[in-house]
């Protein structure tokens, strides 16, 4: 496909070990040149984490409704994305093919980049490595960080400003390693803990895409 959906639609991306699967959103007004395109990395792939996962769902939502294209995709081996699971390392490719496709048909286009949990080591990572290439990218979006199960430690400065989302009742990941790792990041930085909230947020949705709705210079 040589241009970006309107309205919201599935897509086949060419990816480094296949087909990516993907789904586009359109926003609700188009505004005049250049836009904006968030693209939303998903949980773990083993662990029944796909493209419509709740949260990043609501990271779509509150981004279209802000005036931005939205690509949310399937990690390889994820329902009909092909290849095989890559422990985040292959997976930052499929994070690059997709901001390839982006650079193709939205050329002039920021590109903003998301993730929740292991989603969130893939986008981290691969953002530093497309800046590296030459790609630069307008904002990092990180939500419960997996910061205790990938090497956080040696992500500590990005080239942009950097959002992190987290609740202080995770089940999953420490909240006060989330909290660390985030105070020690040496970049422009926004952070939202939720009280009482768990790792998947439940109940708390309409809270994330609140902050998320009103993120300052986004």
């Amino acid at each position: 496909m040589d241009h970006f959906p309107e309205g919201e639609s599935a897509l086949i991306i060419p990816g480094p070990e296949g087909d990516l699967e993907a789904v586009t959103t359109g926003p609700k007004s188009d505004p005049d040149g250049p836009g904006n395109v968030t693209i939303a990395c998903h949980p773990h792939s083993l662990m029944g984490g796909t493209m419509n996962n709740k949260v990043v769902h609501t990271v779509a939502r509150a981004r279209r409704d802000m005036g931005h294209r939205v690509i949310r995709f399937n990690f390889r081996g994820v329902e009909k994305s092909q290849g095989a699971f890559a422990n985040g390392v292959g997976e930052q490719e499929d994070l690059l093919a997709v901001i390839d496709w982006v650079r193709q048909v939205r050329p002039d286009d920021n590109i903003y980049l998301s993730g929740f949990s292991f989603g969130s080591y893939v986008a981290a990572a691969g953002c530093l490595r497309a800046v590296k290439r030459g790609d630069p990218i307008r904002h990092l979006l990180l939500i419960a960080p997996a910061v205790e199960n990938f090497a956080f430690d040696i992500l500590n400065r990005f080239p942009c400003p950097l959002s992190v989302v987290y609740g202080d009742a995770d089940e999953v990941v420490s909240s006060e390693a989330m909290a660390q790792w985030a105070g020690n990041v040496q970049s422009p930085k926004q952070i939202y803990c939720l009280s009482g909230a768990g790792h998947f947020f439940h109940g708390r949705l309409t809270e994330v895409k609140s902050i998320l709705s009103n993120e300052a210079g986004v």
